[in-house]
């Protein structure tokens, strides 16, 4: 059985909760398991190569880290509701 998510690859999403609060990106992957998304420029984690052909010396490479889909909203929803708040009360 498939898990439907909110978010899917591709898509524009703000991060609502957490250290990368009002950080924007696209989604670059979905981790259905751990129910978790990778969002592009944000959690942004280094990771210690070891040394290979590719990188003699060894390298500190940086890359994404993942954010808990809880905590992610489609960009779309959350500049509407942004718009809604803005909107003067009329009473």
């Amino acid at each position: 059985m498939k898990t439907r998510f909110h978010v899917k690859r591709g898509e524009d999403v703000v991060v609502i909760a957490g250290t990368e609060k009002g950080k924007r990106g696209k989604v670059i992957r979905v981790l259905p398991k751990k129910q978790r998304v990778i969002i592009e420029g944000v959690k942004m984690i280094k990771r210690h190569m070891r040394k290979s052909q590719q990188h003699p010396q060894g390298q500190i490479v940086e890359r994404e880290g993942s954010v808990h889909l809880s905590n992610v909203m489609r960009a779309e929803d959350y500049d509407a509701r942004a718009a809604r708040r803005a909107a003067p009360a009329t009473a």
